[in-house]
């Protein structure tokens, strides 16, 4: 870092005074353990409702982002789009109006890096730092109780400023480079769950056309090697037919149109990624915006002639159906030492025998889930690695994130070892298809 500006690790241990924008379903729990810490949290939202709840418990409103993040140490962006962020950062009412030269600004959206790097040169030019810091749910709105990852890039004598501060709202960070690659690994842990949330939405359509019951069949993907963090903590969204309400269609249309752009410019194929891309742009194009992110699996719904929901099931959590569920009590370590919720589905309907030919069906499905985690591995592997990160870090980030399975856990030695190659040789050949379970109109034509 240049020495204008600069700020000794010694003033940052001692922050007191932290500016946040945006106080929407992510940034309240950071802004809640913020207080809790006793640190002053300034804030600003386009809307003033959304930090009602914050504004109670402590945290001072603002009428501007300039004025939430005056005088303050750090100044958190927490918003849905880029636009969003570019618009409440710059211009006469914008934060860097307000920074001091020597503060942090610390961007936890998920958004385009170039607008990140374009930020981040307006605010060195008047002497503030920049680091962005994505943020990963280690479980289902792991954000509600603190339980994310931060992937950081920027300078590493900013982040290690910043460090304590990133603990408090989250469980784990990482310092993956320069400003762009936290945004690149955060797309490379998004493509990992969106693909298995179609893929496993999809299993669940062609078990549930053969007259397997939906919750029958998803007890079999949770306990079988085709697990993963979508299928544990997010299937059952779609089993009570909510299609989770803590996520927006158009941010995954946005994430999902983010990761293709950075592979065309890594000269990446990513032929599963682009198949995923098009199902939620086409699920964008068929549903309102504002629509639950599992819509896309009514694409598939439509296509079997199927309902995945369950009669009179309430997912155990307040972003299913059942809005007035209390929040998460209980929790659960995994093996790898992931928390997640302890939750308990209880299901009207009991299980049904099997006929021999819908047990192999079942078993069947699972080898394709598992054979689709396996190969989209592949595909994060291939952007982690065409961005130059090392296989040990790739390893790390998606084992800590919402893109995590039971395939990426049980190989993470085998990748984790692997020494860094040159991208050319990363990128696997094109595929000739890309497997039913992203696209089940293939199956159906055939």
């Amino acid at each position: 870092m240049s020495a204008a500006g600069a700020v000794s690790a010694a003033h940052f241990r001692n922050v007191e005074r932290i500016g946040f924008i945006g106080t929407g379903s992510m940034g309240r729990p950071m802004i809640v353990k913020l207080l809790e810490a006793d640190y002053q949290v300034d804030v600003y939202d386009i809307d003033p409702a959304a930090a009602k709840d914050v504004v109670e418990k402590g945290a001072r409103w603002h009428d501007a982002p300039r004025d939430a993040a005056r005088d303050c140490e750090i100044v958190i962006t927490c918003l849905p789009l880029p636009h969003d962020v570019f618009d409440n950062m710059t211009g006469e009412q914008g934060a860097l109006a307000g920074m001091a030269p020597g503060s942090v600004w610390i961007d936890t959206s998920t958004t385009d890096y170039h607008n990140t790097i374009e930020i981040a040169r307006r605010a060195a030019a008047i002497g503030v730092h920049s680091l962005e810091a994505p943020v990963s749910n280690l479980s289902h709105m792991g954000v509600d109780f603190a339980n994310v990852s931060f992937f950081v890039g920027g300078p590493p004598e900013a982040y290690e400023r910043c460090e304590k501060v990133l603990q408090i709202m989250g469980a784990i960070s990482f310092h993956v480079g320069d400003i762009g690659q936290g945004q690149s690994v955060k797309l490379l842990t998004n493509l990992l769950f969106y693909a298995a949330a179609v893929a496993s939405g999809h299993a669940l359509c062609r078990s549930v056309r053969e007259g397997v019951p939906a919750q029958q069949a998803w007890r079999k993907f949770v306990a079988s090697p085709a697990n993963s963090v979508a299928v544990e903590q997010f299937v059952p969204f779609l089993l009570d037919g909510s299609y989770d309400r803590s996520c927006t269609l158009e941010i995954t249309v946005k994430d999902m149109g983010l990761t293709v752009q950075l592979a065309d410019e890594l000269g990446v194929g990513l032929p599963i990624g682009r198949a995923v891309e098009r199902r939620y742009c086409e699920a964008g194009r068929k549903f309102d915006r504002y629509d639950s992110h599992l819509r896309v699996v009514e694409l598939a719904e439509v296509v079997f002639g199927v309902r995945l929901k369950v009669p009179d099931y309430r997912a155990p959590s307040k972003y299913g159906a059942d809005s007035a569920h209390p929040p998460d009590q209980e929790f659960l370590t995994d093996p790898v030492g992931r928390i997640k919720p302890k939750r308990e589905h209880v299901f009207p309907l009991g299980d049904v025998p099997l006929s021999d030919i819908q047990i192999r069906l079942l078993k069947s499905l699972v080898g394709e889930l598992t054979h689709v985690n396996r190969l989209i591995l592949d595909e994060a592997f291939d952007l982690g690695r065409g961005m130059g990160l090392s296989d040990a870090l790739i390893c790390d980030v998606i084992t800590w994130s919402v893109g995590a399975s039971a395939w990426s856990d049980s190989h993470a030695q085998q990748y984790g070892n692997e020494q860094l190659i040159e991208p050319a040789a990363a990128i696997a050949p094109p595929m000739r298809t890309v497997p039913h379970l992203i696209c089940p109109y293939t199956e159906e034509s055939t």
